[in-house]
């Protein structure tokens, strides 16, 4: 059955699907010795599909693994760092860090904590992440200073960054501090880089502490499940990885990335 490269490369647990995309953008795939085009169809039963002229195997393809970290402060939410400072790969033990193709979903600050999704699951990575998709994330944040209603209406409503408005957002006071600091619970559809900070920032009240509390029904502390301490992970249960899986049937076979999208 054919089936777009892309999509072929992230079952098989190459790479994930957006990375796969840049890898053909990039001339680094082949099909039966020509070069992928995006978009481009084979069928893995007949033809042969390398990645820098090395032949893919599907048999090779990993078990797909889907874990929750309460990733610490200042570990990094990537694969490896070239100057050996400490990845989310690091606090899982070695039979699972090695040749599972395991990547974190999206990232987390250096400096926030919560929770991250780790998975080998290339469709659901690029579903995740895609800025098509907005999966609600909910985060517990103390911000400087008391914001007024006014503030908080500006930012539920959306604020200008780089020229573009934010999403909607749901902005909760969840408690005041005499040291002048708020607790917020911020719900966001959308992940544009250091969002929370920025905003927060741009309103004049900047962030003292991020924490992620849950992705979607995915959360941090729930009864159902172990409390994670600050380091640990856990497998997702069956009712997580379902809703999971189920948000990959709003992609469409015709989704794929453009050069375009890749430059903005």
């Amino acid at each position: 059955m054919d089936e777009r490269v892309q999509k072929l490369l992230s079952q098989w647990g190459i790479a994930s699907r957006r990375q796969a995309e840049q890898m053909i953008l990039a001339g680094r795939v082949q099909l039966n010795g020509a070069i992928v085009q995006l978009g481009q169809k084979a069928n893995p039963a007949i033809d042969r599909i390398t990645v820098d002229g090395v032949l893919m195997q599907p048999a090779q393809r990993p078990k797909l693994i889907y874990l929750l970290l309460h990733k610490p402060v200042g570990v990094l939410s990537t694969c490896t760092d070239p100057w050996h400072r400490p990845t989310v790969l690091d606090l899982l033990p070695s039979s699972l860090k090695e040749g599972h193709g395991i990547h974190p979903v999206g990232r987390l600050d250096e400096d926030s904590t919560g929770a991250l999704l780790l998975t080998n699951d290339g469709a659901l990575t690029f579903y995740l992440t895609h800025p098509r998709h907005h999966i609600p994330k909910t985060y517990e944040v103390w911000v400087e200073g008391y914001p007024t209603e006014a503030v908080l209406q500006e930012w539920r409503q959306g604020v200008l960054l780089a020229g573009r408005l934010t999403l909607p957002t749901q902005v909760t006071v969840l408690k005041c501090h005499p040291e002048r600091k708020t607790l917020l619970q911020v719900i966001l559809t959308e992940g544009r880089n250091r969002q929370i900070r920025r905003v927060a920032a741009q309103l004049g009240h900047p962030v003292l502490s991020l924490h992620r509390t849950a992705i979607g029904p995915i959360q941090l502390q729930d009864p159902s499940a172990l409390v994670l301490a600050s380091g640990q992970y856990r497998p997702l249960k069956d009712a997580e990885t379902s809703f999971l899986k189920t948000q990959l049937d709003l992609l469409s076979e015709g989704e794929t990335v453009t050069r375009e999208e890749y430059s903005r």
